[in-house]
């Protein structure tokens, strides 16, 4: 529900007073005894309402830009709130755009806030990756505030807010570092006092070995969750679960990148930070398309040359490093994507003969070294599945031919294994049975061993 008050003046009040009638809103007029003197006109809308009402004051002549105040209101009791509520129920209708600018910097921190949650955000997660625990790792993403600036960043380069859109993707980058660097610093001192083994093979905890590398699906969870954020923007629904989302992208993935680096392995280093690069524009695009789609439009891209000389070329020079960054992770990520796409295709191909039946591929995931030709992947870790008592000593050379022969590049395999175990129906039969005669040897109860009672003289 939302409490609507506009201040009209004298030759504009038949035109709104009419058009607020002819949609069956209720209204109160009140005098303006200050200021330029006009009438105060206030009506409660349902939310949904709100921008088809304020279309239908913009063609009575009250301009977008009119002094407007939107407030909640927890109820209204007029003649026709039922009517306007039955009739707007089901209809989707967007924030207004004053509304969605106001909303989404409800969601911002100051920049000192920020930095600091975003600080203590990145030392839970590194602890949580370190002791392998999912559960601390959730808890740092439950308080990371990176959901404000990524929502403002798009918001205002949905709607032409030149400084929204350059003081948000500023707050980005900083929340970035800060994050990096917090998890470095927290890692540096739990190696340095020994709570941490120093010689600690981090690819071997399963939730680091999930973020050495960009894959199609951190492509696909960045504009998924990008977009399911502007879209809970633009609504009257609550954003803070989809934050919750989006700093699960992007957190642990960053304390990743700082344990990494302490530990000595800048390929795990270079790719998790690759990783995050990647998802972080995903989600802003996500955000930013979805917006557009949703009709928040800036009109042209002329406020990006608007303002000072100065601020402007600073602006661009921004938007250029951010495009060339951008161009960048984008032929990283094919890469890397069409290599995976293959080395799995590959290693299908291997456990697909007939020595290797019973071996299926479970996961292909390799480290990323950077873009070609200057660099090229090195280590790929392909887990399989097979059945109890077989052993396949030739198949990690296997699949590292396969992958030679279809990429061109010679890599070192390492292959983890998962076993299973299969029954029969003679197998089942023959444990039931012995189950059967267990319990029929069992079942007689023990003699008696209690002393008898003296019998009578």
């Amino acid at each position: 529900m939302r409490l609507i008050q506009i201040l009209v003046p004298d030759e504009q009040r038949e035109a709104v007073t009419d058009a607020l009638e002819s949609e069956n809103v209720d209204y109160v007029v009140m005098r303006n005894e200050g200021g330029d003197g006009g009438w105060v006109v206030e009506f409660p809308l349902p939310t949904d309402a709100v921008g088809n009402i304020r279309d239908t004051l913009e063609e009575a002549g009250f301009p977008e830009d009119g002094y407007t105040v939107l407030g909640s209101a927890e109820t209204a009791m007029t003649p026709h709130m039922d009517e306007l509520q039955d009739r707007f129920a089901s209809d989707f209708d967007p924030l207004t755009r004053p509304e969605l600018k106001s909303k989404s910097q409800d969601m911002s921190q100051d920049p000192t806030s920020f930095v600091a949650m975003i600080f203590f955000s990145a030392i839970i997660a590194t602890a949580g990756l370190l002791v392998g625990s999912p559960a601390v790792v959730v808890g740092s993403m439950v308080i990371a505030p990176i959901v404000g600036p990524v929502l403002t960043t798009g918001v205002g380069a949905a709607t032409g807010d030149t400084r929204m859109f350059r003081d948000s993707l500023w707050l980005q980058m900083g929340g970035v570092v800060v994050a990096v660097g917090g998890a470095w610093l927290f890692a540096t001192g739990l190696r340095a006092g020994g709570f941490v083994p120093a010689e600690l093979d981090i690819a071997s905890i399963q939730p680091i070995a999930l973020r050495i590398s960009p894959s199609v699906f951190s492509v696909v969870v960045g504009l998924a969750s990008g977009a399911a954020a502007a879209f809970g923007l633009t609504t009257k629904g609550p954003t803070s679960l989809i934050g919750v989302m989006i700093a699960a992208a992007l957190i642990p993935t960053a304390a990743t990148t700082g344990i990494a680096i302490v530990w000595g392995y800048p390929v795990i280093a270079v790719g998790t930070l690759f990783l995050l690069v990647v998802t972080l524009i995903a989600i802003n695009v996500g955000v930013f398309v979805t917006l557009r789609v949703l009709g928040y439009r800036s009109g042209e891209w002329k406020f990006l040359l608007s303002g000072p000389t100065r601020r402007t070329a600073t602006l661009l020079v921004t938007v250029m490093v951010v495009l060339a960054l951008v161009g960048v992770v984008a032929v990283g990520s094919g890469q890397q994507i069409t290599f995976q796409r293959t080395a799995s295709t590959a290693a299908q191909d291997v456990v697909g003969s007939p020595e290797y039946n019973g071996v299926n591929v479970v996961s292909v995931r390799m480290e990323y070294t950077g873009i070609k030709p200057f660099s090229a992947p090195e280590n790929v870790t392909i887990a399989v599945s097979r059945s109890q008592g077989e052993n396949y000593p030739d198949l990690a050379n296997d699949f590292a031919r396969a992958i030679a022969s279809e990429t061109g590049e010679n890599v070192t395999v390492s292959v983890t294994y998962q076993t299973y175990q299969t029954s029969t129906p003679e197998s089942a039969r023959e444990a039931s049975n012995r189950s059967g005669n267990e319990s029929v040897l069992t079942a007689e109860p023990p003699p008696s061993t209690a002393p008898r009672a003296p019998s009578a003289a």
